[in-house]
């Protein structure tokens, strides 16, 4: 286990880092040498050549079977900085969409349908209870979290059981999923996710800081000052997995906790996972400081107007496949680039190559 700790010993959070293995590196030369052999001049498949032979490495083999069927898991919590008046929507909403999601009217249902993806829902940490409905999963830590701008989130033991969550459910889909994607719902949850940002990138809290669903001047510049004074307690940039737990407990929302257990819980199952907007890339952040090797499993759908976002992208050294402007999140900058990676994925598959199609190379 690279990440040995007397906190993570005996745990699933441990035993998932120890099971995370990089990628097969001779099934992604294959894919290389495929790819430069097919019916295409070298490389002019551009991004595209990368995601293939990433997806032959993460699979073990060349070529990669297609990312299907892929299912969006959209994990959903509360936040007690709300309180803080972050933003003009009420903190009901949250339950609201959950059940919205459950009934299939929202935005990542639409674009799933489209792609005949499935959406689960993860209840982590929605501060109401919820009742019980198809396609929901009751894994609620607590009722929200604490607010992060006076104080911890939640506790370090919370942090891990929501981690947990998320290993769990990414587990559990794998097993008949092709690709797991991204999703998330909480209100307010950008403000923990720009505090996530400054803590593990280093950035300042007014690159970081955006204005989620479209606040207004002096509601920005509250928030800012809400997530400086959260940054202000924890170290910059933690270094050691002991560390990042400990900020995530301090600044991030169960939502984030449940998302970076789910990217967890994808690579040490050898399945990739797309991520969507500035709240997974937050919960990037934190798997990759738990376990480095995890990115090696993880595509960036798209990145989001939401500042934080490019900022951990940029980080985490991923380049997203798209941009086209979005902040909604519950998955939807995802699942609009899974079409790219299923591409990918059946170009190295399908294409002839130049000696089987009988094709003359240039000289």
């Amino acid at each position: 286990m690279s990440t040995e700790s007397a906190l993570f010993a005996g745990t699933l959070l441990g035993d998932t880092i120890a099971a995370i293995r990089p990628r097969d590196a001779a099934a992604e030369r294959a894919a290389r040498e495929r790819l430069d052999r097919m019916t295409k001049p070298v490389g002019s498949l551009g991004v595209l050549e990368d995601v293939a032979a990433q997806l032959a490495g993460i699979a073990g083999r060349c070529p990669a079977p297609l990312p299907e069927p892929a299912t969006v898991a959209v994990f959903a919590g509360d936040h007690g900085v709300h309180a803080q008046g972050v933003t003009p929507w009420p903190q009901e909403v949250t339950a609201q969409m959950v059940a919205n999601f459950v009934a299939g009217g929202a935005v990542v249902n639409a674009f799933a349908a489209g792609l005949g993806a499935r959406v689960v829902v993860v209840d982590v940490g929605v501060a109401v209870p919820l009742d019980a409905m198809p396609s929901l999963l009751d894994r609620k830590v607590r009722p929200g979290t604490a607010d992060l701008s006076v104080g911890p989130a939640m506790t370090v033991d919370e942090a891990r059981q929501a981690l947990e969550v998320g290993i769990d459910v990414a587990t559990t889909l794998a097993a008949d999923s092709g690709c797991l994607i991204t999703g998330d719902m909480g209100i307010a949850n950008t403000t923990a996710s720009a505090a996530l940002v400054c803590a593990f990138t280093g950035a300042t809290p007014a690159t970081a800081t955006g204005r989620g669903t479209g606040i207004d001047d002096p509601t920005l510049a509250r928030k800012i000052e809400v997530v400086s004074r959260a940054v202000a307690r924890v170290p910059a940039r933690p270094t050691t997995p002991e560390a990042a737990l400990a900020v995530l407990a301090e600044l991030g929302g169960l939502e984030h906790a449940g998302l970076a257990g789910f990217v967890l819980g994808a690579a040490a199952a050898r399945v990739p996972v797309l991520l969507d907007g500035a709240i997974a890339g937050s919960a990037a952040l934190v798997a990759a400081a738990l376990c480095p090797t995890v990115l090696d499993y993880a595509l960036a759908g798209h990145t989001s107007v939401e500042p934080g976002h490019a900022v951990a992208l940029e980080s985490l050294g991923l380049r997203p496949l798209l941009g086209l402007d979005l902040r909604l999140g519950e998955g939807t900058g995802a699942l609009l680039a899974l079409p790219l990676v299923t591409s990918a994925a059946r170009a190295l598959r399908d294409v002839a190559t130049f000696d089987s199609a009988g094709v003359t190379e240039k000289s």
